[in-house]
Protein backbone atom coordinates (compact mmCIF):
# COMPACT_ATOMS: atom_id res chain seq x y z
CA UNK A 1 0.00 0.00 0.00
CA UNK A 2 2.85 2.33 0.90
CA UNK A 3 4.64 1.69 -2.42
CA UNK A 4 1.43 2.48 -4.34
CA UNK A 5 1.15 5.80 -2.52
CA UNK A 6 4.74 6.64 -3.33
CA UNK A 7 4.08 5.84 -7.01
CA UNK A 8 0.97 8.03 -7.06
CA UNK A 9 2.82 10.97 -5.56
CA UNK A 10 5.70 10.53 -8.00
CA UNK A 11 3.30 10.40 -10.94
CA UNK A 12 1.54 13.52 -9.72
CA UNK A 13 4.91 15.20 -9.47
CA UNK A 14 5.65 14.33 -13.08
CA UNK A 15 2.29 15.76 -14.17
CA UNK A 16 2.89 18.90 -12.19
CA UNK A 17 6.32 19.29 -13.69
CA UNK A 18 4.79 19.01 -17.16
CA UNK A 19 2.34 21.82 -16.38
CA UNK A 20 5.09 23.94 -14.96
CA UNK A 21 7.08 23.28 -18.13
CA UNK A 22 4.12 24.38 -20.24
CA UNK A 23 3.81 27.65 -18.28
CA UNK A 24 7.41 28.69 -17.91
CA UNK A 25 9.76 26.11 -19.49
CA UNK A 26 12.14 26.84 -16.61
CA UNK A 27 12.17 23.31 -15.15
CA UNK A 28 10.83 24.46 -11.76
CA UNK A 29 9.78 21.71 -9.32
CA UNK A 30 6.15 21.95 -8.01
CA UNK A 31 6.11 23.88 -4.72
CA UNK A 32 2.54 23.25 -3.53
CA UNK A 33 -0.29 20.68 -3.57
CA UNK A 34 -2.40 22.71 -6.09
CA UNK A 35 0.55 22.53 -8.51
CA UNK A 36 0.80 18.77 -8.00
CA UNK A 37 -2.88 18.36 -8.89
CA UNK A 38 -2.57 20.08 -12.27
CA UNK A 39 -3.10 17.90 -15.39
CA UNK A 40 -2.63 17.88 -19.14
CA UNK A 41 -6.41 17.97 -19.71
CA UNK A 42 -6.55 21.61 -20.93
CA UNK A 43 -3.84 20.93 -23.53
CA UNK A 44 -5.55 17.76 -24.71
CA UNK A 45 -8.93 19.49 -25.00
CA UNK A 46 -7.37 22.16 -27.19
CA UNK A 47 -5.28 19.86 -29.41
CA UNK A 48 -7.21 16.58 -29.69
CA UNK A 49 -10.01 17.94 -31.96
CA UNK A 50 -7.33 18.67 -34.59
CA UNK A 51 -6.15 15.04 -34.71
CA UNK A 52 -8.10 12.92 -37.20
CA UNK A 53 -8.39 9.37 -38.48
CA UNK A 54 -7.30 8.63 -42.04
CA UNK A 55 -8.67 5.64 -43.96
CA UNK A 56 -7.10 4.72 -47.30
CA UNK A 57 -8.84 2.14 -49.49
CA UNK A 58 -7.01 0.53 -52.40
CA UNK A 59 -7.75 -2.25 -54.86
CA UNK A 60 -4.91 -4.71 -55.46
CA UNK A 61 -4.51 -7.56 -57.94
CA UNK A 62 -4.07 -10.96 -56.31
CA UNK A 63 -3.44 -14.20 -58.25
CA UNK A 64 -6.32 -16.67 -58.31
CA UNK A 65 -3.80 -19.44 -57.67
CA UNK A 66 -0.22 -18.90 -56.43
CA UNK A 67 1.01 -21.53 -58.91
CA UNK A 68 0.15 -19.15 -61.75
CA UNK A 69 2.84 -16.78 -60.49
CA UNK A 70 5.57 -19.38 -61.05
CA UNK A 71 7.34 -18.73 -64.41
CA UNK A 72 8.28 -22.44 -64.63
CA UNK A 73 4.61 -23.43 -64.29
CA UNK A 74 3.63 -20.92 -66.96
CA UNK A 75 6.34 -22.16 -69.33
CA UNK A 76 5.48 -25.85 -69.12
CA UNK A 77 1.71 -25.55 -69.04
CA UNK A 78 1.36 -22.52 -71.31
CA UNK A 79 -0.94 -20.56 -68.99
CA UNK A 80 -0.96 -16.93 -67.95
CA UNK A 81 -1.65 -15.83 -64.40
CA UNK A 82 -5.28 -15.08 -63.61
CA UNK A 83 -5.93 -12.28 -61.16
CA UNK A 84 -8.80 -11.17 -58.99
CA UNK A 85 -9.33 -7.83 -57.32
CA UNK A 86 -8.97 -7.54 -53.57
CA UNK A 87 -9.85 -4.49 -51.47
CA UNK A 88 -7.18 -3.45 -49.02
CA UNK A 89 -7.69 -0.77 -46.35
CA UNK A 90 -5.14 0.97 -44.17
CA UNK A 91 -5.82 2.99 -41.05
CA UNK A 92 -3.76 5.85 -39.72
CA UNK A 93 -4.01 9.27 -38.14
CA UNK A 94 -3.50 12.83 -39.30
CA UNK A 95 -3.16 16.39 -38.00
CA UNK A 96 -5.13 19.43 -39.17
CA UNK A 97 -2.51 22.14 -39.70
CA UNK A 98 -4.67 24.71 -41.47
CA UNK A 99 -8.24 25.68 -40.61
CA UNK A 100 -9.50 25.30 -44.19
CA UNK A 101 -8.90 21.53 -44.10
CA UNK A 102 -5.19 20.95 -44.80
CA UNK A 103 -4.11 17.75 -43.08
CA UNK A 104 -0.65 16.30 -42.54
CA UNK A 105 -0.10 12.54 -42.30
CA UNK A 106 2.43 9.86 -43.29
CA UNK A 107 2.91 8.89 -46.90
CA UNK A 108 2.76 5.20 -45.98
CA UNK A 109 -0.75 5.72 -44.58
CA UNK A 110 -2.19 6.84 -47.95
CA UNK A 111 0.25 5.26 -50.42
CA UNK A 112 -1.62 3.46 -53.18
CA UNK A 113 -5.02 4.51 -51.82
CA UNK A 114 -7.73 5.22 -54.40
CA UNK A 115 -10.31 6.41 -51.84
CA UNK A 116 -9.10 8.38 -48.83
CA UNK A 117 -11.52 9.30 -46.04
CA UNK A 118 -10.79 11.60 -43.11
CA UNK A 119 -12.86 11.19 -39.93
CA UNK A 120 -12.83 14.14 -37.55
CA UNK A 121 -12.89 13.85 -33.78
CA UNK A 122 -16.62 14.75 -33.87
CA UNK A 123 -17.18 11.65 -36.10
CA UNK A 124 -17.92 13.59 -39.30
CA UNK A 125 -16.30 12.07 -42.40
CA UNK A 126 -14.91 13.78 -45.49
CA UNK A 127 -13.39 12.49 -48.71
CA UNK A 128 -9.86 13.78 -49.06
CA UNK A 129 -7.62 14.48 -52.02
CA UNK A 130 -3.85 14.20 -51.90
CA UNK A 131 -2.09 17.52 -52.48
CA UNK A 132 1.32 15.93 -52.13
CA UNK A 133 2.79 12.55 -51.21
CA UNK A 134 6.53 12.42 -50.67
CA UNK A 135 8.27 9.08 -50.24
CA UNK A 136 11.61 10.66 -49.28
CA UNK A 137 10.24 12.22 -46.11
CA UNK A 138 7.33 9.74 -45.66
CA UNK A 139 4.94 12.67 -45.40
CA UNK A 140 1.70 13.43 -47.24
CA UNK A 141 -0.52 16.49 -47.32
CA UNK A 142 -4.30 16.04 -47.74
CA UNK A 143 -7.14 18.51 -48.32
CA UNK A 144 -10.80 18.16 -47.39
CA UNK A 145 -13.64 20.47 -48.44
CA UNK A 146 -14.98 22.09 -45.26
CA UNK A 147 -17.57 24.24 -47.13
CA UNK A 148 -16.02 27.32 -45.55
CA UNK A 149 -16.07 25.99 -41.99
CA UNK A 150 -12.96 26.69 -39.92
CA UNK A 151 -11.55 23.57 -38.27
CA UNK A 152 -9.41 23.34 -35.12
CA UNK A 153 -5.69 23.19 -35.84
CA UNK A 154 -2.39 22.35 -34.17
CA UNK A 155 0.24 25.06 -34.43
CA UNK A 156 3.73 24.06 -35.59
CA UNK A 157 6.36 24.20 -32.89
CA UNK A 158 10.13 24.56 -33.33
CA UNK A 159 11.38 20.98 -33.09
CA UNK A 160 14.98 22.22 -32.81
CA UNK A 161 14.13 23.60 -29.37
CA UNK A 162 13.25 20.17 -27.97
CA UNK A 163 15.54 18.73 -25.33
CA UNK A 164 15.97 15.15 -24.20
CA UNK A 165 13.77 14.77 -21.14
CA UNK A 166 11.02 17.15 -22.30
CA UNK A 167 7.49 15.85 -21.71
CA UNK A 168 5.43 15.14 -24.85
CA UNK A 169 1.99 13.75 -25.68
CA UNK A 170 1.23 11.34 -28.54
CA UNK A 171 -2.30 11.57 -29.97
CA UNK A 172 -3.74 9.17 -32.54
CA UNK A 173 -5.95 6.15 -33.12
CA UNK A 174 -3.97 2.99 -32.23
CA UNK A 175 -5.42 -0.27 -33.56
CA UNK A 176 -8.61 1.61 -34.50
CA UNK A 177 -9.86 1.65 -30.89
CA UNK A 178 -10.54 5.40 -30.96
CA UNK A 179 -8.59 8.54 -30.25
CA UNK A 180 -6.01 7.91 -27.55
CA UNK A 181 -3.56 10.17 -25.70
CA UNK A 182 -0.33 8.84 -24.23
CA UNK A 183 2.40 10.65 -22.34
CA UNK A 184 6.16 10.26 -22.31
CA UNK A 185 9.39 12.12 -22.68
CA UNK A 186 11.74 12.89 -25.54
CA UNK A 187 14.08 9.93 -25.22
CA UNK A 188 16.59 11.01 -27.86
CA UNK A 189 17.05 13.45 -30.73
CA UNK A 190 18.58 13.11 -34.17
CA UNK A 191 17.97 9.39 -34.63
CA UNK A 192 19.11 8.76 -38.20
CA UNK A 193 19.76 5.01 -38.40
CA UNK A 194 16.09 4.01 -38.18
CA UNK A 195 15.19 4.25 -41.87
CA UNK A 196 16.90 3.92 -45.23
CA UNK A 197 15.81 7.41 -46.33
CA UNK A 198 18.31 10.27 -46.48
CA UNK A 199 15.76 12.60 -44.89
CA UNK A 200 14.75 10.54 -41.87
CA UNK A 201 15.88 12.32 -38.74
CA UNK A 202 13.68 11.21 -35.89
CA UNK A 203 12.62 12.38 -32.47
CA UNK A 204 12.57 9.30 -30.24
CA UNK A 205 9.96 9.08 -27.49
CA UNK A 206 8.70 6.55 -24.97
CA UNK A 207 5.11 7.85 -25.28
CA UNK A 208 3.19 4.76 -26.40
CA UNK A 209 2.85 4.65 -30.22
CA UNK A 210 1.13 1.69 -31.87
CA UNK A 211 -0.15 0.72 -35.34
CA UNK A 212 -2.78 3.29 -36.30
CA UNK A 213 -0.86 6.11 -34.60
CA UNK A 214 1.09 6.75 -37.81
CA UNK A 215 0.48 10.30 -38.99
CA UNK A 216 -0.75 11.44 -35.57
CA UNK A 217 0.55 14.31 -33.48
CA UNK A 218 3.45 14.42 -31.06
CA UNK A 219 2.84 17.62 -29.12
CA UNK A 220 4.67 19.56 -26.47
CA UNK A 221 3.00 20.37 -23.17
CA UNK A 222 2.15 23.86 -24.44
CA UNK A 223 0.10 22.26 -27.23
CA UNK A 224 2.39 22.80 -30.22
CA UNK A 225 3.26 20.21 -32.87
CA UNK A 226 6.68 18.72 -32.17
CA UNK A 227 6.48 15.99 -34.79
CA UNK A 228 4.44 13.47 -36.77
CA UNK A 229 4.37 10.00 -35.19
CA UNK A 230 5.71 7.60 -37.79
CA UNK A 231 7.30 4.36 -36.62
CA UNK A 232 8.04 2.11 -33.67
CA UNK A 233 10.72 -0.38 -32.84
CA UNK A 234 8.95 -3.59 -31.88
CA UNK A 235 9.30 -7.34 -32.27
CA UNK A 236 5.67 -7.95 -31.35
CA UNK A 237 3.93 -5.17 -33.27
CA UNK A 238 3.00 -3.32 -30.07
CA UNK A 239 4.67 -0.45 -28.25
CA UNK A 240 7.79 -1.25 -26.24
CA UNK A 241 8.55 2.39 -25.47
CA UNK A 242 10.65 3.13 -28.55
CA UNK A 243 8.69 5.32 -30.94
CA UNK A 244 9.82 7.76 -33.62
CA UNK A 245 8.38 11.02 -34.95
CA UNK A 246 9.36 13.18 -37.93
CA UNK A 247 10.35 16.63 -36.60
CA UNK A 248 7.89 19.49 -37.13
CA UNK A 249 10.51 21.65 -38.86
CA UNK A 250 10.77 19.21 -41.76
CA UNK A 251 7.00 18.63 -41.79
CA UNK A 252 6.45 22.38 -42.11
CA UNK A 253 8.66 22.47 -45.24
CA UNK A 254 6.60 19.68 -46.82
CA UNK A 255 3.34 21.54 -46.13
CA UNK A 256 4.79 24.74 -47.60
CA UNK A 257 5.80 22.84 -50.73
CA UNK A 258 2.35 21.31 -51.09
CA UNK A 259 0.54 24.62 -50.70
CA UNK A 260 2.99 26.44 -52.95
CA UNK A 261 2.09 24.16 -55.84
CA UNK A 262 5.67 23.30 -56.73
CA UNK A 263 5.97 20.12 -54.69
CA UNK A 264 8.67 19.37 -52.17
CA UNK A 265 11.92 20.82 -53.45
CA UNK A 266 14.37 20.10 -50.68
CA UNK A 267 17.52 22.18 -50.60
CA UNK A 268 20.79 20.48 -51.59
CA UNK A 269 24.38 20.96 -50.47
CA UNK A 270 25.92 19.01 -53.36
CA UNK A 271 28.10 16.63 -51.37
CA UNK A 272 28.12 13.10 -50.04
CA UNK A 273 30.01 11.67 -47.10
CA UNK A 274 30.36 9.28 -44.19
CA UNK A 275 30.51 9.55 -40.38
CA UNK A 276 33.87 10.38 -38.81
CA UNK A 277 34.80 7.39 -36.66
CA UNK A 278 37.43 7.32 -33.92
CA UNK A 279 39.92 5.80 -36.38
CA UNK A 280 39.23 8.46 -39.02
CA UNK A 281 39.48 11.25 -36.44
CA UNK A 282 42.84 9.92 -35.24
CA UNK A 283 44.23 9.57 -38.76
CA UNK A 284 43.18 13.13 -39.63
CA UNK A 285 44.44 14.64 -36.38
CA UNK A 286 40.97 15.72 -35.28
CA UNK A 287 40.27 16.28 -31.60
CA UNK A 288 37.38 13.78 -31.46
CA UNK A 289 35.05 11.70 -33.63
CA UNK A 290 32.06 13.51 -35.11
CA UNK A 291 31.04 15.26 -38.27
CA UNK A 292 30.78 14.12 -41.87
CA UNK A 293 33.85 13.29 -43.94
CA UNK A 294 33.07 14.34 -47.52
CA UNK A 295 33.77 11.60 -50.05
CA UNK A 296 32.56 13.52 -53.09
CA UNK A 297 31.62 17.11 -53.86
CA UNK A 298 29.64 17.86 -57.01
CA UNK A 299 31.48 20.33 -59.31
CA UNK A 300 29.62 23.62 -59.45
CA UNK A 301 27.32 22.60 -56.58
CA UNK A 302 26.66 24.66 -53.43
CA UNK A 303 29.47 23.14 -51.35
CA UNK A 304 32.01 23.40 -54.19
CA UNK A 305 31.08 27.03 -54.83
CA UNK A 306 31.72 27.78 -51.14
CA UNK A 307 35.22 26.30 -51.35
CA UNK A 308 34.39 23.05 -49.56
CA UNK A 309 35.96 19.97 -51.13
CA UNK A 310 36.29 16.21 -50.74
CA UNK A 311 38.46 15.12 -47.83
CA UNK A 312 37.22 17.85 -45.52
CA UNK A 313 34.89 17.33 -42.56
CA UNK A 314 31.67 19.27 -41.98
CA UNK A 315 31.19 19.35 -38.22
CA UNK A 316 28.14 21.59 -37.86
CA UNK A 317 25.44 23.52 -39.73
CA UNK A 318 24.52 26.90 -38.25
CA UNK A 319 26.10 25.81 -34.98
CA UNK A 320 24.25 22.49 -34.74
CA UNK A 321 26.52 19.44 -34.81
CA UNK A 322 25.99 16.74 -37.44
CA UNK A 323 27.23 13.17 -37.07
CA UNK A 324 26.29 11.51 -40.36
CA UNK A 325 25.07 12.25 -43.88
CA UNK A 326 21.42 11.83 -42.94
CA UNK A 327 21.79 14.41 -40.19
CA UNK A 328 23.54 16.79 -42.59
CA UNK A 329 20.87 16.31 -45.25
CA UNK A 330 18.13 16.95 -42.69
CA UNK A 331 19.71 20.22 -41.55
CA UNK A 332 19.94 21.34 -45.18
CA UNK A 333 16.40 20.15 -46.05
CA UNK A 334 14.81 22.38 -43.41
CA UNK A 335 16.04 25.36 -45.46
CA UNK A 336 14.97 26.60 -48.88
CA UNK A 337 17.05 26.85 -52.04
CA UNK A 338 18.76 30.24 -51.95
CA UNK A 339 19.21 30.26 -48.18
CA UNK A 340 22.74 30.72 -46.86
CA UNK A 341 23.92 28.37 -44.12
CA UNK A 342 27.15 28.45 -42.14
CA UNK A 343 29.05 25.16 -42.05
CA UNK A 344 32.08 24.57 -39.83
CA UNK A 345 34.80 22.77 -41.81
CA UNK A 346 37.90 20.97 -40.52
CA UNK A 347 40.64 18.88 -42.12
CA UNK A 348 42.88 19.57 -45.13
CA UNK A 349 43.77 23.02 -43.82
CA UNK A 350 42.81 25.35 -40.97
CA UNK A 351 39.36 24.95 -39.41
CA UNK A 352 36.99 27.61 -40.69
CA UNK A 353 33.37 28.55 -41.32
CA UNK A 354 32.08 28.53 -44.88
CA UNK A 355 28.94 30.29 -46.09
CA UNK A 356 27.08 27.89 -48.40
CA UNK A 357 24.30 29.19 -50.65
CA UNK A 358 21.96 26.24 -51.00
CA UNK A 359 20.46 25.16 -54.31
CA UNK A 360 18.49 22.33 -55.90
CA UNK A 361 20.12 19.25 -57.45
CA UNK A 362 20.39 19.73 -61.24
CA UNK A 363 18.33 17.56 -63.60
CA UNK A 364 21.04 17.21 -66.22
CA UNK A 365 20.56 15.10 -68.29
CA UNK A 366 16.77 15.65 -68.26
CA UNK A 367 14.55 13.05 -66.62
CA UNK A 368 13.14 10.49 -69.04
CA UNK A 369 11.19 8.00 -66.95
CA UNK A 370 10.34 5.15 -69.33
CA UNK A 371 8.55 1.82 -68.95
CA UNK A 372 10.50 -0.78 -70.92
CA UNK A 373 8.19 -2.60 -73.34
CA UNK A 374 8.63 -5.35 -75.93
CA UNK A 375 10.26 -8.65 -75.10
CA UNK A 376 13.71 -8.29 -73.55
CA UNK A 377 15.38 -8.83 -70.16
CA UNK A 378 14.19 -5.42 -68.87
CA UNK A 379 10.52 -5.77 -69.84
CA UNK A 380 8.36 -4.58 -66.93
CA UNK A 381 11.00 -2.26 -65.48
CA UNK A 382 11.00 1.53 -65.42
CA UNK A 383 14.29 3.25 -66.20
CA UNK A 384 15.50 6.84 -66.06
CA UNK A 385 18.50 8.98 -67.00
CA UNK A 386 20.77 9.49 -63.99
CA UNK A 387 21.26 13.07 -62.84
CA UNK A 388 22.08 14.49 -59.40
CA UNK A 389 18.33 15.05 -58.85
CA UNK A 390 17.52 11.41 -59.67
CA UNK A 391 20.49 10.20 -57.60
CA UNK A 392 19.15 12.16 -54.60
CA UNK A 393 15.67 10.68 -55.07
CA UNK A 394 17.07 7.14 -55.24
CA UNK A 395 19.71 7.72 -52.51
CA UNK A 396 22.55 6.91 -54.85
CA UNK A 397 26.03 8.34 -55.33
CA UNK A 398 25.46 11.83 -56.76
CA UNK A 399 28.42 11.40 -59.14
CA UNK A 400 26.90 8.40 -60.93
CA UNK A 401 25.90 8.69 -64.59
CA UNK A 402 24.06 6.46 -67.05
CA UNK A 403 20.65 4.78 -66.94
CA UNK A 404 19.19 3.50 -63.69
CA UNK A 405 16.39 1.03 -62.97
CA UNK A 406 13.79 2.93 -60.93
CA UNK A 407 11.25 0.15 -60.33
CA UNK A 408 10.53 -3.46 -61.28
CA UNK A 409 6.98 -4.80 -61.59
CA UNK A 410 6.29 -8.11 -59.86
CA UNK A 411 5.92 -11.16 -62.09
CA UNK A 412 7.49 -9.51 -65.15
CA UNK A 413 10.51 -10.62 -67.17
CA UNK A 414 12.75 -8.02 -65.50
CA UNK A 415 11.74 -9.26 -62.04
CA UNK A 416 12.38 -12.87 -63.06
CA UNK A 417 15.83 -11.89 -64.33
CA UNK A 418 16.64 -10.42 -60.91
CA UNK A 419 16.77 -6.70 -61.73
CA UNK A 420 16.41 -4.37 -58.74
CA UNK A 421 15.78 -0.63 -58.28
CA UNK A 422 19.12 1.16 -58.26
CA UNK A 423 20.74 -1.11 -60.86
CA UNK A 424 22.69 0.87 -63.48
CA UNK A 425 22.78 -0.62 -66.99
CA UNK A 426 26.34 -0.13 -68.21
CA UNK A 427 26.29 -1.97 -71.55
CA UNK A 428 24.21 -4.16 -73.86
CA UNK A 429 26.06 -6.46 -76.32
CA UNK A 430 29.20 -4.37 -75.90
CA UNK A 431 27.49 -1.01 -76.50
CA UNK A 432 27.95 1.47 -73.64
CA UNK A 433 24.69 2.91 -72.35
CA UNK A 434 24.55 6.61 -71.54
CA UNK A 435 20.88 7.45 -71.99
CA UNK A 436 17.41 5.89 -72.02
CA UNK A 437 17.25 6.32 -75.80
CA UNK A 438 20.51 4.38 -76.22
CA UNK A 439 19.23 1.63 -73.93
CA UNK A 440 15.98 1.23 -75.87
CA UNK A 441 17.85 1.08 -79.20
CA UNK A 442 20.28 -1.53 -77.86
CA UNK A 443 17.52 -3.72 -76.38
CA UNK A 444 15.38 -3.58 -79.52
CA UNK A 445 18.28 -4.21 -81.88
CA UNK A 446 19.77 -7.17 -80.04
CA UNK A 447 18.30 -9.84 -82.35
CA UNK A 448 17.06 -12.07 -79.53
CA UNK A 449 20.32 -12.27 -77.55
CA UNK A 450 21.39 -9.86 -74.81
CA UNK A 451 24.76 -9.74 -73.05
CA UNK A 452 24.43 -7.09 -70.35
CA UNK A 453 26.72 -5.55 -67.73
CA UNK A 454 24.85 -4.12 -64.74
CA UNK A 455 26.32 -2.21 -61.81
CA UNK A 456 24.76 -2.84 -58.41
CA UNK A 457 26.47 -0.78 -55.74
CA UNK A 458 30.15 -1.67 -55.91
CA UNK A 459 29.51 -4.86 -57.88
CA UNK A 460 29.45 -5.36 -61.64
CA UNK A 461 27.12 -8.17 -62.71
CA UNK A 462 26.89 -9.88 -66.10
CA UNK A 463 23.71 -11.25 -67.63
CA UNK A 464 23.38 -13.32 -70.77
CA UNK A 465 19.87 -14.03 -72.08
CA UNK A 466 18.65 -15.62 -75.31
CA UNK A 467 15.12 -16.13 -76.54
Amino acid sequence: MKSNLVFAVCLAGVIAFGQAQAQSRNGAVPQSMPQVQLTFAPVVKRVAPAVVNVYARSVVQAPMNPLFNDPLFQRFFGVSPEFRQRVQQSLGSGVIVRADGVILTNNHVVEGGQDIVVALADKREFKARVLLADTRTDLAVLKIDTKGEKLPTVEFGDSDKLDVGDLVLAIGDPFGVGQTVTMGIVSALARTQVSASDYQFFIQTDAAINPGNSGGALVTTDGKLAGINTAIYSRSGGSVGIGFAIPANLARRVVEGALGGGGVKLAWIGADGQPVTAEIAQSMGLGRPGGVLLKSVFPGGPAANAGVHAGQVIESVDGTEVDDMQGLNYRIATHKAGDIVKVHVEGAGPAHDAAVTLGLPPETPPRQLTAVAGRNPLTGAKVENLSPAVAVDLQMDLMEKGVVVVSVAEGTISANQGFQPGDIVRSVNGTSIGSVNQLQAALNGAGGHWDMIVQRGEQKLTLSVSE
